[in-house]
């Protein structure tokens, strides 16, 4: 005789409750799992997780830039550089009366 023969009909009766068991645990996980809420939960915490992905990159990004600029308009011991300084003033000045003459131009 095998084992599967051998065993007592509580044992197979305790065998079914256990698997019945497992598999209420096993529906219960999946009802969570495929729950509307459940999903909306999901698809949130990836697009925060993205966002703040993205923000953390551009963050980095937008620091080079202002410390690559800095390093262009600062010496290393912290003067300004005014041969450098003023050609870019300059430039702001010029593209910020275009702008503002070009929108007078618009109104009127």
């Amino acid at each position: 005789m095998s084992d599967a023969d051998a065993r007592t009909p509580a044992q197979i009766e305790a065998d079914i409750k256990l698997r019945r068991e497992q598999l209420a645990e096993t529906l219960d996980e999946i009802g969570v799992r495929v729950h509307p809420k459940t999903i909306v939960g999901d698809a949130k915490a990836k697009v925060a997780a993205s966002v703040d992905n993205t923000l953390g990159r551009a963050y980095v990004g937008a620091n080079r830039f202002v410390s690559d600029v800095r390093g262009q308009l600062v010496s290393p011991d912290g003067q300004p550089r005014l041969e450098r300084i003023l050609p870019v003033a300059l430039v702001v000045v010029g593209l910020v009366g275009l702008v503002a003459v070009g929108s007078r131009r618009r109104k009127g």
